[in-house]
C-alpha cells in the first residue's frame, strides 16, 4: 500500500470514529485510533479544510457541514418507490391481499404502486388513482400524522362526501380516528371508498421525521374483522417502519 493509500485508509479510520461518537477531543482520536499523534494531527488538518470536520471553541473535532450536505443529497435521490417494492412484495406474499403504496398530492392521495398478483378477488384501486385525505386507511394514514396546523386547516377547508357506505363524512368522527390512529400507529377502515372492501395502514417517515407515504393492505371486508385485524396491523406497521428507516428515519 502506498504512503496515499495509506493516508486516505486511516483518515477513513479517523473520520468512522464518529459513527458512534458525537464529538472527540484530539487526544481522543490518537487513543481510539491507534494512529501516531503526528500523523493524525495532519490528517485532522485536512480533514477540517476539506470541511469533512470541523473544530468546535471547545477543542473538540465534530463531522463537518460536508456531511450534511451530501446526506441531504443521497436522501434527495432516494426513489420511494425502489425502496418500497421489495417489502410490499415480501408483505404481499405473506398475506396474499392487495398491497397499497400512496403519497400526498396536493388535498389528496395517489397511488404509486400497488401488488396484488395473488389476491383472489380484485379491487378497484389502481396506479394513478386518487382519493381524499380524509377517505380510506391508505390516506387517513397520511393525514393523521401531518402537523396539527396542517390537519386543521386540511379539515376547515373541505366538505366531505360520501363514496362508498362505510365514507366518514362528518368532520367530529374524522377527527376521532385521527385521534385512534396516532395512538394505535394504523388506520382502518371498511367500506369507505368501495363497498364490501377493507384496509389496514401505516404511515412512512422521511428522514426528518415528516409522514410522506402510506402502506396499506387491501382485500375484501369480510377479511378484515376479529383477530385478523391485530395480524394485519401489526404487519403492515413492521413494514412501514422498515421503509421509513430505509428513507433515514429512526425513532
Amino acid at each position: 500500500m502506498n504512503n496515499k493509500n495509506k493516508t486516505v485508509v486511516r483518515s477513513m479510520d479517523i473520520l468512522n470514529l464518529f459513527i458512534e461518537n458525537t464529538e472527540l477531543t484530539f487526544q481522543e482520536i490518537i487513543n481510539l485510533s491507534g494512529i501516531p499523534k503526528s500523523s493524525v494531527y495532519r490528517m485532522l488538518r485536512s480533514l477540517e479544510e476539506m470541511e469533512f470536520l470541523e473544530k468546535g471553541s471547545d477543542s473538540k473535532y465534530r463531522l463537518g457541514l460536508l456531511f450534511l450536505k451530501f446526506g441531504q443529497l443521497v436522501l434527495g435521490r432516494i426513489d420511494l418507490r425502489k425502496v418500497a417494492y421489495p417489502f410490499m412484495h415480501e408483505l404481499h406474499n405473506d398475506v396474499k391481499e392487495a398491497i397499497n403504496l400512496i403519497v400526498k398530492d396536493g388535498d389528496e392521495a395517489i397511488y404509486i404502486e400497488k401488488i396484488d398478483t395473488k389476491q383472489k378477488v380484485r379491487l378497484y384501486t389502481s396506479i394513478g388513482r386518487k382519493s381524499p385525505l380524509y377517505a380510506g386507511a391508505c390516506s387517513r394514514a397520511i393525514l393523521s400524522f401531518l402537523p396539527d396546523s396542517e390537519i386543521e386547516t386540511y379539515l376547515e377547508s373541505i366538505n366531505p362526501k360520501s363514496f362508498a357506505n362505510g365514507t366518514i363524512t362528518e368532520k367530529d368522527k374524522i377527527y376521532e380516528t385521527i385521534k385512534q390512529a396516532r395512538i394505535d400507529g394504523y388506520t382502518i377502515s371498511h367500506s369507505e371508498l368501495e363497498n364490501h372492501t377493507a384496509a389496514i395502514a401505516a404511515p412512512i417517515f422521511n428522514h426528518n421525521g415528516e409522514v410522506i407515504a402510506g402502506i396499506s393492505i387491501a382485500g375484501i371486508e369480510a377479511n378484515y374483522q376479529d383477530e385478523n385485524v391485530e395480524i394485519y396491523a401489526k404487519k403492515v406497521k413492521k413494514i412501514a417502519e422498515d421503509i421509513s428507516m430505509q428513507l433515514g428515519y429512526s425513532k
